[in-house]
């Protein structure tokens, strides 16, 4: 693909987030002239320079004249931001919003009839294994959507669907990374408490993870098969799957997602009532 057939982008609010799209579309061949950054901490600019070639700004004007504007901030920043981008997007320009649980309303009603984008990665974009689910706004073409696919694909999976969907994606590609941490971390301790030293469990429960991993998106069977093919009838994983089950595993897991979609639409709300 020639560096035409690649939108110019400016990514605003470079955390992890952004900057681990903005060094995403690096390796995936974007030229730095072709990327701009807006940070809030002038201390980041020339460390950002120098990691990735790319020219860094404080002021939100450097967004300017790029086919495709990242909005990366945290939603509670969304509010000034918009105050700042009012009148300065124009026809042509692509809203890409990744701030979590912010419609495409609060976009459209503060800047116009502007085409927007809204997305929902997760943290595995720092190693290019982000899941991600986007929605295109109201007034969002095919072609602002596949601008929008085109950046996300630098740094994982896309898949376009409804907007009332991305709540639920929020609950679970969004928020799931934290449950595998946690996962993690909880076996890691049981790990320790039963005698392994704890550079072994680490190194253990991470693999265990990854391997697991690995089963699930490389082969063709589902999870209850993959469980099934490891849980024989009396064996060590039938007495550890008995307790999660008679513990109301799945319950807490069912729980833990509604209660961050829930989450995500009051967020959502908020901002919608300009309240946020």
């Amino acid at each position: 693909m020639t560096d035409k057939n690649r939108p110019t982008v400016a990514v605003i609010g470079v955390g992890a987030m952004g900057e681990a799209l903005s060094a995403g579309l690096i390796s995936a061949g974007w030229q730095p002239s072709a990327l701009s950054l807006v940070v809030r901490r002038s201390e980041k600019i020339e460390s950002i320079r120098a990691r990735t070639g790319i020219e860094a700004s404080l002021d939100p004007g450097a967004a300017d004249g790029r086919e495709v504007v990242v909005v990366a901030v945290k939603p509670r920043d969304v509010p000034a931001l918009l105050s700042q981008m009012s009148g300065r997007i124009v026809p042509g320009q692509v809203v890409l919003t990744i701030a979590a649980g912010v419609p495409t309303a609060t976009f459209e009603a503060a800047l116009g009839e502007v085409a927007v984008v809204r997305a929902m990665p997760n943290t595995p974009a720092l190693v290019k294994e982000a899941v991600t689910g986007i929605a295109p706004g109201r007034y969002a073409s095919a072609d602002d959507v596949e601008k929008a696919r085109q950046i996300l694909e630098a740094v994982g999976s896309v898949t376009v669907m409804d907007e009332a969907l991305l709540d639920a994606v929020t609950a679970v590609s969004g928020t799931g990374p934290a449950y595998v941490f946690l996962l993690a971390e909880a076996l890691t301790e049981a790990a320790v408490r039963e005698g392994l030293p704890r550079d072994i469990a680490q190194a253990f429960v991470h693999q265990t993870i990854r391997g697991a991993g690995h089963l699930l998106t490389e082969t063709k069977r589902g999870p209850f098969e993959l469980r099934s093919q490891v849980t024989s009838p009396g064996g060590t994983t039938a007495a550890a799957v008995h307790v999660l089950e008679e513990r109301g595993f799945r319950a807490l897991v069912e729980d833990a997602v509604r209660a961050a979609a829930q989450r995500a639409r009051e967020l959502g709300a908020a901002k919608e009532s300009g309240l946020g």
